[in-house]
C-alpha cells in the first residue's frame, strides 16, 4: 500500500510515530493509500527545519523570492493535471472541478510573484528639523497552516506563497482525508528553487494540530475548516500569543426577489448549492424566496437538479462525485431525513443513491427541502453537503431579517434585476462576502476572502491585502542624522560651509 509521508527541510521523512491514517477512493470505498501522523517529536522536527530556513530566507532580498515563485508557477501550470488527479483520486470531485481549484490556487501564487509593491513603507521626511519618519513591513519567522479536505491544493495555497513570499517559513498540516496533493505542492516547490526548510508538510491529527498552536517556535497560525474547530485554533493559540486567522463554517444564504430572473436564479442555485457535492464554504446552502415566486423558483430548481450526472470524479461524464467518507455520506443523509420529521417537504431525497459498477462508493444524491424552518436542524446546521434548503419570505426586509439572525456570515447573494435593492443588500446583510447576481462570490486573488461572525476568528481574512498584513508586522523608524556642514572642526567631508 502506498504511505504518504512528511516533506522537511526539503526531503521526504518517513513518519516514526508508528501511527497511519487510511486515505480513502470516495469513488469505491476502497483504503488506496496510508498517511502517517506526527508524534510531538516530529512537530519539533518541522518547526526546527523551518526555523533553521528562516535565518537565510528570511534576510533574502526580494528578488531573490520572487525568482522561485515565477518559477513555482510556471511548475504548477505544467503540472495542473497531476495535481487534480490527485485531489480527484483522494477527494473525489470531477476532474473539472479539480482543475478549478487548481487555477484559483494559482491566482495566489501570481499575486505573490508581484509581492513587491505590496511590501513598500513610506517615508516622512523632515517631520521635524532634521528627522525623518519610515514605516516598513517584516516578516514574523515560523507560521503554520492548517487546512481542510475540500479543497486540499487551494487552501494551501491561499497560505503558504504570501507567507514565504513576504520572507517567512512556513509548516503546513493538511487533511489527513486526502494528503498526497500537498507533498506534490511542496515536491515542486523545490524543484523551483525554494530553499530546503522554508516550505515543509507535516500530516497528522490532532496530536500535530495542537503540537503547532502550543509550540514556542511558530509565531502565527492560519486556519479554514469547521466553526468549532476554529474556535478552538483561535482560542489555543491566541492564549499562547501566536497571531491567528481562522476561518470558520457557514450558512450562506441566497435571497431570490420577485423581480429576478428566475432561470438565471435556479441555475446558480444548482450550481452553488450541488458543486463540488456541497462540500465547500462558499456553497449556498439556504435560498429564501421573497413573495409568489417560491413555487416557481423550486420547481426550476428541481427540474434542473434532477439532470445532474452523479459519478466517478475521473469520468468526464460526471457532474458531481462522492462525498469524502462513508461516514460523511450518512451524516447528510441524517439531515435529509430529520428535515422531513421536522415539516420539510422533501422535494428531492438523495439518501440510497448509489452508482452501478461502484456501489462501495461514499454516494449520495441531490436532495431539495422546501419550505424549511429556520428550528430544523437542516437549517441551523453546516451539512457540507448536497442538500439545498428553501426558505419563504414575504418581504425583502423579512428575508434580510431572517439572513442576518444566522450565526453565520460568510457569503451571501442577491438576486434581483433593482439596482437599488442591490445596493441596500450589500449595505444591510451582515456577511463579510456578497454576491449581486453572483452567487459564490469568492473574491479575486488581490482582493481578500473571509467571512463575519461564527464564520471568522481574528482579524485577518486571507490572501490579499490582508494576507500580507497578517504574516508581515509593521515597525516605525525615526531618524536624524546631523548635517554633514555641522561636522567637527578638522573633518572635512567636502561639504560647503555656509551658515
Amino acid at each position: 500500500m502506498k504511505t504518504v509521508n512528511h516533506w522537511i527541510g526539503g526531503k521526504t521523512v518517513e513518519g516514526t510515530s508508528g501511527n497511519y491514517g487510511p486515505v480513502t477512493d470516495p469513488a469505491t470505498g476502497a483504503v488506496t493509500t496510508q498517511v502517517a501522523l506526527a508524534s510531538l517529536e516530529e512537530v519539533d522536527a518541522a518547526v526546527a527545519a523551518a526555523k533553521d530556513a528562516y535565518a537565510t530566507w528570511g534576510t533574502s532580498s526580494l528578488a531573490a523570492r520572487t525568482a522561485v515563485l515565477f518559477r513555482y508557477r510556471a511548475l504548477l501550470d505544467a503540472h495542473r493535471d497531476d495535481i487534480a488527479a490527485l485531489i480527484t483520486a483522494e477527494h473525489g470531485k470531477v476532474h473539472s472541478d479539480a482543475l478549478g481549484e487548481v487555477a484559483r490556487g494559482l491566482e495566489i501564487v501570481e499575486l505573490a510573484c508581484g509581492i513587491t509593491t505590496q511590501l513598500k513603507g513610506e517615508l516622512s521626511t523632515q517631520v521635524s528639523s532634521r528627522v525623518d519618519v519610515s514605516s516598513i513591513r517584516q516578516s514574523l519567522g515560523v507560521v503554520a497552516g492548517i487546512t481542510p479536505f475540500n479543497f486540499p491544493a487551494m487552501v494551501p495555497m491561499w497560505m503558504f506563497p504570501l507567507a514565504i513570499a513576504c520572507g517567512n517559513t512556513f509548516v503546513l498540516k493538511p487533511s489527513e482525508k486526502d494528503p498526497s496533493a500537498a507533498n506534490l505542492l511542496a515536491e515542486l516547490a523545490a524543484e523551483a528553487g525554494l530553499p530546503d526548510g522554508v516550505l515543509n508538510v507535516l500530516h497528522g491529527d490532532k496530536v500535530a494540530v495542537d503540537g503547532l498552536l502550543n509550540h514556542p517556535d511558530v509565531a502565527a497560525v492560519s486556519f479554514v475548516g469547521s466553526t468549532p474547530i476554529a474556535r478552538y485554533i483561535h482560542t489555543t493559540a491566541s492564549a499562547n500569543g501566536k497571531r491567528v486567522q481562522a476561518l470558520g463554517g457557514a450558512k450562506n444564504h441566497m435571497l431570490v426577489l420577485p423581480d429576478a430572473d428566475l432561470d438565471a436564479a435556479a441555475d446558480a442555485a444548482v450550481s452553488a448549492a450541488y458543486g463540488s457535492a456541497g462540500e465547500r464554504c462558499m456553497a449556498i446552502s439556504a435560498v429564501v424566496a421573497v413573495g409568489a415566486i417560491g413555487d416557481e423558483l423550486v420547481a426550476r430548481i428541481r427540474e434542473r437538479a434532477e439532470k445532474i450526472k452523479i459519478g466517478p470524479g475521473n469520468d468526464p461524464t460526471s457532474e458531481m462525485g462522492p462525498l469524502i467518507t462513508a461516514a460523511h455520506r450518512d451524516k447528510v443523509a441524517s439531515y435529509v431525513t430529520g428535515a422531513a420529521a421536522q415539516g420539510a417537504d422533501v422535494v428531492l431525497d438523495g439518501t440510497g443513491y448509489t452508482v452501478e459498477g461502484f456501489e462501495d462508493g461514499h454516494w449520495i444524491g441531490l436532495s431539495l427541502l422546501d419550505r424549511v424552518s429556520t428550528d430544523s436542524d437542516a437549517y441551523k446546521d453546516e451539512i457540507f453537503g448536497p442538500v439545498l434548503c428553501v426558505l419563504r419570505a414575504e418581504t425583502y426586509e423579512e428575508g434580510v431579517a431572517l439572513m442576518n439572525a444566522s450565526p453565520f456570515g460568510n457569503g451571501t447573494a442577491i438576486f434581483t434585476r433593482d439596482g437599488g435593492a442591490a445596493r441596500r443588500f450589500q449595505l444591510e446583510i451582515e456577511a463579510g462576502m456578497v454576491g449581486v447576481n453572483v452567487p459564490i462570490p469568492v473574491p479575486v486573488g488581490y482582493h481578500s476572502f473571509g467571512g463575519w461572525k461564527d464564520s471568522l476568528f481574528g482579524d485577518h481574512h486571507i490572501y490579499g491585502n490582508d494576507g500580507v498584513h497578517f504574516y508581515t508586522r509593521g515597525k516605525v523608524v525615526t531618524t536624524r542624522w546631523p548635517d554633514p556642514a555641522d561636522a567637527p572642526v578638522g573633518v572635512d567631508l567636502g561639504f560647503p560651509r555656509n551658515h
